[in-house]
């Protein structure tokens, strides 16, 4: 490897960790990524460590857990002096650049009410060069790039109608393929890109897809057959279902699959609408990693293949039908466990860890190979041993995810039906080898999966036979919440000789 020290680091928006490995590997086509993950590390337990978008960046890019950053919802700020990648990959001398977007909300104390970052939560997180706009709800240069190829339309949400006119589920998109959110994004990477060629660079690529609204350009848009897909993991009816735990209904009430699509009438949870929904999803993963292909042989045929740090992985995932829920509000592992393939120069190609990881683990995985010191403040570590076949002796044997399904603006429906407030409408979740638990800051019973048994298709937090496993977790999960309280400056010291700091992350006593 050369002295040279490139980072690409992509997130795709919502794609689930099982289709390429689990349950929907079989029935997506996906051959770039998993070509990199022949020339890379796989980690096959990664979990984000909080949902929805907003949150799960913030904790990605901070390093940090919710309840440090406490970013919780799309549209709660994001504390203006919390270190990010973008803040410290600037010390290490890059500039951090922005292709798509972090669903940041600014702090309004340093912002002026008119300021257009307190207008939106979509804005990009402070430290990042901004190379192009491209946000779901604005767009522009999108928008601008297809009026200049002739598109039209009324109302640019028409652009997210199948078929233009809603009359077919899976119908394409009104644009081509060549023209979508996702081939622009990648067109202007691919354009900028070349005149950095010599000297380091740091770049986040984030796309959308598949990401609702639920269109895809032709031939994604029907480009897997429904009736040969496998049918969601569920428990019985959606009454059933609600009936594991008083969260359930809400949630399920909270995005019904209607809400995936834009334009079409008369959208209900049957099994046809279910898989039809399911192979436009699997399409749009498929052009994205047609455009992630189009990524990894630029980087090859600019001969700085083997100078980048490249880094794959999605922000959550999504529910997809599974426990009839869709959208990522939910304690399920299929609205956390997300992909992450990491290819580092020299590294070891091919293989697999089983171990835990998690979102916070990136930020300080990058920092720590650009030799960038990693602040006190960011809970994740380096994963550079597993990328050189090592695994840490102390290593973490669980992963912890959290929730917030509260509102301040407008009471939610978990509130107004479990009379939960602001305060404790959160939960946690800690998944070991064998067992989740998820635990409620409200006074709700807890949910225990045993993955030895019936895994999520069975509650057993009331079984006598599991008492002392729930007791056991709840333990684990208190005492996961102590160790890691916010370490901002709580490794700092004032003392007659000035201040002094020791490194959360290499203790030197």
């Amino acid at each position: 490897m050369s002295e040279r020290r490139n980072v690409l680091f992509i997130i795709i928006d919502q794609l689930r960790a099982d289709c390429l490995h689990g349950a929907l590997a079989d029935h997506v086509d996906l051959p770039n990524m998993r070509a990199l993950m022949a020339e890379a590390v796989t980690f096959n337990r990664h979990f984000s460590v909080t949902n929805p978008c907003g949150p799960s960046r913030a904790s990605i890019l901070t390093g940090q857990y919710a309840m440090n950053h406490r970013s919780v919802r799309n549209g709660t700020p994001l504390r203006h002096d919390t270190p990010t990648i973008a803040s410290e990959m600037r010390k290490a001398g890059y500039l951090p650049m922005l292709f798509g977007y972090t669903d940041t909300s600014h702090d309004p104390r340093v912002q002026a009410p008119t300021d257009p970052a307190m207008q939106t939560y979509e804005f990009p997180m402070a430290g990042f060069a901004e190379q192009v706009e491209m946000r779901l709800e604005m767009s522009y240069p999108w928008r601008s790039y297809l009026l200049s190829k002739g598109y039209t339309w009324d109302s640019y949400w028409q652009l997210y109608i199948p078929g233009g006119d809603g009359s077919r589920l899976n119908a394409p998109a009104v644009y081509k393929a060549e023209d979508s959110d996702t081939a622009f994004l990648t067109n202007r990477f691919l354009d900028t890109m070349p005149a950095y060629a010599d000297e380091d660079w740091f770049a986040h690529l984030t796309y959308i897809r598949p990401h609702p609204p639920l269109v895809a350009p032709a031939p994604y848009n029907d480009m897997y057959d429904p009736t040969s897909l496998p049918l969601p993991t569920r428990i019985g009816t959606r009454k059933d279902e609600a009936a594991v735990h008083p969260f359930f209904g809400p949630a399920l009430d909270n995005a019904p699959i209607a809400s995936f699509v834009i334009g079409c009438s008369g959208v209900t949870p049957t099994d046809d609408t279910i898989q039809t929904l399911r192979s436009v999803y699997l399409g749009l993963a498929t052009e994205v990693d047609h455009h992630i292909g189009r990524v990894m042989s630029f980087l090859k045929e600019s001969g700085q293949w083997d100078d980048t740090l490249l880094i794959v992985t999605a922000d959550h995932a999504e529910m997809l039908g599974d426990h009839h829920a869709w959208g990522k509000h939910s304690v399920y592992d299929a609205a956390y466990h997300t992909p992450l393939i990491i290819r580092a120069p020299g590294g070891k190609a091919g293989q697999d860890v089983d171990a835990p990881t998690e979102s916070i683990d990136l930020t300080p995985t990058i920092l720590d190979w650009v030799g960038q010191e990693v602040p006190n403040s960011m809970d994740g570590r380096s994963l550079l041993p597993f990328l050189n076949g090592e695994t840490p002796d102390d290593w973490r044997d669980y992963s912890f995810s959290e929730l917030d399904f509260s509102e301040p603006e407008a009471l939610t429906l978990w509130e107004k039906r479990l009379g939960t407030d602001t305060s404790n409408s959160s939960l946690g979740i800690l998944r070991d080898d064998r067992f989740t638990l998820v635990e409620f800051a409200a006074d709700l019973p807890p949910l225990l999966f045993d993955h030895h048994g019936k895994g999520e298709m069975e509650n057993v937090a009331e079984d006598p036979a599991f008492a002392s496993d729930l007791a056991r977790l709840t333990r684990q999960m208190l005492r996961h919440r102590m160790r890691n309280m916010d370490h901002t400056l709580s490794l700092d010291t004032i003392t007659n000789d000035g201040p002094k700091r020791q490194s959360r992350h290499q203790p030197n006593r």
